[in-house]
This record gives structure tokens, C-alpha cells and sequence, in this order.
């Protein structure tokens, strides 16, 4: 007997929009479903006094896959942001990534080679050859000084774990620069979408039938029934009612307020770096769009949101996987059981228990797309 769909989509965020847009295109029957009572997953964007509020947490785009670009641009006009956080320890402001400007203000120095020669004597100090966490690592990359007071406060704050106890991965790839440059991504393509992302989603979505408040766990067999393939984006443990254990997420405290001021910060994102502020950075969600100008202070009010690092429990939204190796390998239990289950194909950043940036969603979404309907 023939179902209703060719393909249901379980969640609304970037990876289950990107197949139903281009499944929906290639003449697939599809349904998408989402338990939230909106579309865009993490990266909705609600307006707050004329301002696109990021509920999530922010969400900067950034690529280098022409591909994606190209892709993405279908939907979404994007704007120039160029993603340039400061760091406050306790008062002292200092630039990231790490770069001249911070070097110069953390110890004075002028020149490229001061600055490298300064974290080299650092180094040696520690007696650092292999690293062996990310402790040691942070220090074999830029020094006591600004492991000190830059990483260790923010980095436990973030992981709920001494950085002895984090894997060295974690930060190989911070940016560090010997030149005045603080665009933190330094992608060939970055920005937001003018008029937030859940607008962009939208358009993603136009066309595709979409069914909010609706939990498919709770309505697993019935909906299954309806269509000949489930592509799930949930989190994998869930998917099996945690059958082998939870696996570890952190996740994210958000508390957002409206202030009456046109600028409360000047910056799109502070980080606080020291271990005593409870919070690990301070949005402020009209420069994501506005820039620095007098655009963005026109408007008399601002919308901010401190965000809080916590351990995921049950009922907490899943954000980032704690990818060490207890849960490598009960993923990969969790992996067989999922290649069982042929009616259903797991992706995204929960299907995958994988941290993926916007693009790399987008990415792996599309090459979906290109086995599945091809």
C-alpha cells in the first residue's frame, strides 16, 4: 500500500530543511515534522524591538565551500558581519582571536617577533614537548599569560572540567595570528541573513508541508506509518530511549533581557573569561545586523543574553557533544544499532553525535541529497 510521503523529516533545523527543500524539488512527497513550535531548529531568530534575537545562542555563518555558499545564498540575502569577539577579564579587555592587539595589551610588545618570542619563552618555561591536554596544549600555542587568563576560566566554565581533564583537540585549531587581525573565522564567506534565519528557513521550507508541536517520539508508529523513509534529526540515544546509557552534551542557560539603551556593549559577543562570572560571554543581538554604526544605535532599545554552560540532563536541549572517548565508543553502539533501523537515515549535529558548524550541516545534508536522490 502507498504512503502518504516519500520521505518524513523529523526536525525543522538546518539539515532536515535542507533535504525537504531539495527533495520537495526533485518531486518527493515530503513531510516535515518538529516538536518546537517553530521552524529553524537552534538558529531561530525571533523578533525583539525591531531586533532579530538569536534564541539559541548566536550563529555566525562562515564558509569556505563555494558550493554551500552558492547554495545557501537561494534564501537568505546575507550581510557583511565580521565576527570579532572581546574578551573581559575581570575589566581588562583584550582582542580575539589572538592577535597583535592582544599581545600588545597583555604584554607590550610591538613587533611579530616579540610577541612569538614571548610565547616560545613561555613554552619552554613549562617544559611542554608533547601536549597532553588541553591545558598544555593551550600553553604550547600561546603562553601562561594568556592560557591564564584567556582560556582556563572561560574553557572550564564552558566544559564543567578542569582543562587537565579536556582532550588537547579541542583548541589545536585556535586561531593564533602575528598580524592586526581579529576576524575570528577568517572565512572566505561569512555574515547573517538579513532578516534573521528563521526567515531564511522559511524560504527553505516554501512549498514543504510542515507540522509544529509534534513529538515523534511520543508518535513514533503512527507517523512512521505515513511515509516510505524517515530521515531523523533527533538525538540518536533518544531515537532508542537511551537503550545503552545517555550520551554527554553540554548545554546552554540563556538569560535574554531588554534594556533601555541603544548600546550596552559596542560588540556582538563578550566573552568573560575569569572563572568567578557565572556566565561565559554576553550577547548583544543588534550588532549581529546593525555593524558599529549609527544604524544600529537609532533604535533606543537593545536585547542581550548571558549565557550559562551547564551539563545536559534529560529535558535539557542537547547542544554540544562531549566527544572524548567513553562516548567515541558508546556512540558507535549506538551506530549499529542505527544502521539496523533501514527505514531511517540519522543525521545532523544529534543524529551524528557530531559538532558541526552551519555549513558543514549544510554539506552534509546536500551530499544526503545527492545519494538519496540521485
Amino acid at each position: 500500500m502507498s504512503r502518504a510521503y516519500d520521505y518524513l523529516v523529523v526536525g525543522a533545523g538546518l539539515f532536515g530543511a535542507v533535504f525537504a527543500e531539495e527533495a520537495a524539488k526533485s518531486g518527493k512527497k515530503v513531510l516535515v515534522i518538529d516538536r518546537r513550535p517553530n521552524i529553524a531548529g537552534n538558529v531561530y531568530t525571533e523578533d525583539i524591538e525591531g531586533i532579530h534575537v538569536h534564541k539559541y545562542g548566536a550563529h555566525i555563518f562562515h564558509t569556505n565551500d563555494t558550493k554551500v555558499w552558492n547554495y545557501i545564498q537561494q534564501f537568505a540575502v546575507f550581510n557583511r558581519f565580521t565576527n570579532s569577539p572581546v574578551a573581559n577579564y575581570h575589566g581588562e579587555l583584550y582582542s580575539l582571536p589572538f592577535n597583535m592587539y592582544t599581545f600588545n595589551r597583555m604584554w607590550g610588545v610591538i613587533t611579530p617577533e616579540e610577541a612569538a618570542a614571548k610565547i616560545e619563552e613561555q613554552r619552554k618555561a613549562a617544559g611542554i614537548t608533547e601536549p597532553r591536554n588541553l591545558e598544555e596544549q593551550a600553553i604550547s600555542l600561546v603562553g601562561t599569560d594568556i592560557y591564564e587568563k584567556l582560556i582556563k576560566g572561560y574553557t572550564e566554565k564552558q566544559w564543567g572540567r578542569p582543562c587537565t581533564e579536556l582532550p588537547a583537540f579541542i583548541i589545536k585549531r585556535l586561531p593564533v595570528r602575528y598580524t592586526f587581525d581579529n576576524n575570528y573565522f577568517n572565512a572566505l564567506y561569512q555574515g547573517i541573513p538579513v532578516g534573521g534565519y528563521t526567515a531564511m528557513v522559511a524560504n527553505m521550507l516554501k512549498g514543504v508541508e510542515v507540522r509544529l508541536n509534534t513529538d515523534y517520539l511520543k508518535h513514533k508508529a503512527e507517523l512512521d506509518a505515513l511515509a516510505d523513509q524517515v530521515v531523523y534529526t533527533g538525538a540518536i540515544d533518544a531515537y532508542f530511549d537511551y537503550a545503552l546509557g545517555y550520551l554527554a552534551y553540554r548545554s546552554v542557560r540563556f538569560e535574554t533581557e531588554v534594556l533601555d539603551k541603544p548600546n550596552f556593549q559596542g560588540n556582538a559577543a563578550v566573552n568573560y573569561t575569569d572563572r568567578e562570572t557565572p556566565w561565559t560571554r554576553i550577547i548583544e543581538h543588534k550588532w549581529f545586523e546593525f555593524g558599529k554604526d549609527s544604524e544600529g544605535r537609532d533604535l533606543p532599545k537593545t536585547v542581550i543574553s548571558r549565557e550559562y554552560s551547564s551539563e545536559w540532563k534529560p529535558g535539557d536541549e542537547p547542544y554540544y557533544p562531549v566527544n572524548d572517548e567513553k562516548n567515541g565508543v558508546l556512540y558507535q553502539e549506538y551506530r549499529k544499532l542505527a544502521d539496523q533501523e533501514k527505514q531511517v537515515i540519522f543525521g545532523g549535529r544529534l543524529g551524528e553525535y557530531k559538532y558541526y558548524d552551519m555549513d558543514k550541516v549544510i554539506a552534509s545534508a546536500l551530499d544526503l541529497c545527492r545519494r538519496e536522490l540521485s
